[in-house]
């Protein structure tokens, strides 16, 4: 068996075997295997497909590339959120605290910014010394001791999986449903929860564009977690628009630190508790009728807050900055957006305000970018609200008058102001 032959097959639209699929899998892990070699494979799978038992292969052959945790000792009822990703997509941030602070533990793997989505990992280490690298040993007395930990794939968990992902990101392969279930379910898999919440993104900042789509990626993703005895639950929401109202690492994690504290926009309001309640539905700790007063309880009382404050501690992160997000460093170049004409915001495109955000330098167009924590977008006026002339309706935050002309413009290619009050819902379907 040689690599040649594998991608030859799946170049031809044949089946992998799952012989087929661990030797991929092993080989480029251990490095036998070449970049160009895996990505001539991952491009092959991205064009031609996976049937749903080589779609099962490869998460499992991914999830068994390193170690796989065993929590038990811990808890047997750890939870586990992830999303597929979107622009201005902060709910990781805001729902871990909120369900570790009711007393449900989390033990949480996330990744970076793959093409236009932001990354949890890249967020959180806008944070001033949040380690993300933490020991299994580390990861797992966190959970122990304040019930939360927030880390990287830096751990040997799904190695080939960090490498396919990281491959995926550069050479345009991020909106594959093989790809995208295999990768999320293998990190779910090898970090070792037994419940599993995901939020499948749909619209034009998200993989998955249309419904049809997302449906298909979130039943793959309960066909896995069935095989892997996980309680899974899916939660379709809308990505036409930025999530919230800021784009860009540091920004998300001050636009975090607002919604704990009780000040959220009402799109993030409204993921967030239907996110929130499915995880505490599957712990079964509290009764049914009461998980969403139970997370509002906790967001008012200040426990969710704390407890954000207490993870960032615990991974080494400074404080200070959760305490006062004016610590944060600001881009040197802040624009406003002026509305031209009176009417209601009818568009407010996430894919145009995504790629604007690559170009500012918020994520990676080569694997060895490096991000600028400091550079986003802000929105005063999003889908629905009414516009007057003159306003201000966003403000790019820029590191170069140049990058900062640049956005602006296409920030307003993003916005449509029309006559119509458009009324918008951002969860589609609980599947």
């Amino acid at each position: 068996m040689n690599i040649l032959d594998i991608i030859e097959n799946k170049k031809n639209a044949k089946d992998l075997s799952k012989e087929e699929i661990e030797f991929f899998v092993n080989n480029y892990t251990n490095g036998e295997i070449t970049d160009y070699q895996a990505a001539a494979l991952i491009m092959a799978i991205c064009i031609n497909g996976m049937t749903q038992n080589e779609i099962l292969d490869l998460t499992f052959a991914m999830a068994n590339s390193g170690d796989v945790l065993d929590l038990s000792d811990i808890s047997n009822n750890i939870v586990d959120k992830h999303s597929t990703g979107g622009v201005g997509d902060k709910i990781t941030l805001i729902v871990m605290p909120i369900i570790a602070s009711l007393g449900i533990p989390v033990a949480k793997m996330s990744g970076r910014g793959l093409g236009i989505t932001g990354g949890t990992l890249d967020k959180l280490e806008s944070i001033p010394g949040y380690n993300i690298n933490l020991s299994v040993e580390e990861f797992k007395k966190n959970i122990k001791d304040i019930g939360i930990s927030l880390i990287g794939q830096t751990l040997n968990l799904a190695p080939a999986d960090r490498k396919i992902y990281a491959l995926r990101d550069t050479i345009s392969c991020t909106n594959s449903i093989p790809l995208i279930a295999s990768s999320i379910m293998s990190k779910k898999i090898a970090s070792g929860a037994n419940s599993i919440v995901l939020d499948v993104t749909c619209g034009k900042g998200a993989f998955m564009s249309n419904k049809t789509e997302a449906r298909k990626l979130a039943k793959m993703m309960n066909l896995i977690g069935k095989w892997a005895k996980r309680k899974t639950v899916c939660v379709l929401t809308n990505m036409d628009e930025p999530l919230g109202h800021s784009v860009g690492n540091s920004l998300e994690i001050i636009e975090t630190v607002e919604a704990l504290k009780g000040n959220m926009s009402k799109d993030v309001e409204e993921v967030v508790l239907n996110i929130a309640i499915q995880i505490m539905n599957l712990s079964g700790i509290y009764s049914v009728s009461n998980n969403r007063k139970k997370v509002l309880e906790v967001i008012k009382n200040g426990k969710a807050y704390e407890k954000f404050k207490e993870l960032v501690v615990r991974q080494g992160g400074d404080v200070s900055y959760i305490e006062n997000p004016e610590k944060f460093e600001k881009a040197p170049v802040i624009t406003p957006i002026i509305a031209e004409k009176d009417g209601y915001v009818e568009k407010l495109d996430a894919y145009k305000i995504g790629k604007a955000g690559e170009e500012l330098g918020i994520g990676r167009q080569k694997e060895d970018d490096v991000i600028d924590y400091r550079v986003g977008m802000t929105f005063n006026k999003k889908i629905g609200d009414a516009v007057k002339k003159g306003e201000i309706i966003a403000y790019v935050h820029a590191n170069s008058p140049e990058k900062s002309i640049e956005c602006v413009e296409k920030i307003k290619k993003a916005y449509k102001i029309g006559n119509k009050k458009i009324s918008k819902k951002n969860i589609i379907e609980i599947i």
